[in-house]
């Protein structure tokens, strides 16, 4: 049986888990690159428009968005479930994000799976995964599995 101390740990790690996912958001649309930095582990990964592995990668992918032409991005992250073993845990989440892609409003929507683990003393992402529905311009409106972005 758990003690009551490993109960609240895991109280405490999932509350900090959840504050890593909306602090993650926050960073990202702030373009606030070292605070998006601190979300990964030094090894941590991206999947998703690209792939990027490691400090090295993930600065350049997310500061060069903007010159593909996503200009700005307004992450909404919801219905975050998780799965907490020891050190290491699971997370599903949903994504809605209104955006602008080339000065087109566009619309995204898809889901996230990602692994996040302890690492010294605090939670970062090992590696980010988001698998979109759709990535349309707004006037077209969206339809699943439209994943038009360039």
């Amino acid at each position: 049986m758990n003690t009551l101390e490993d109960r609240l740990r895991r109280l405490e790690d999932l509350e900090a888990i959840r504050a890593l996912d909306a602090r993650y958001t926050r960073v990202l649309d702030a373009n606030d690159w070292d605070g998006l930095m601190d979300c990964f582990t030094p090894d941590g990964e991206f999947h998703g428009l690209d792939h990027a592995k490691g400090h090295d990668e993930l600065r350049p992918f997310f500061a060069g968005l903007a010159a593909g032409g996503l200009t700005e991005f307004w992450h909404h992250v919801s219905n975050l479930e998780i799965d907490l073993d020891g050190d290491t845990a699971r997370l599903r989440s949903l994504l809605w994000q209104p955006c602008v892609q080339n000065g087109e409003p566009y619309v995204a929507a898809g889901r996230y799976t990602d692994v996040v683990v302890r690492d010294g003393g605090q939670w970062r992402y090992r590696s980010r995964t988001i698998d979109f529905s759709y990535f349309v311009p707004l006037a077209q409106g969206w339809k699943p599995g439209a994943a038009t972005r360039p």
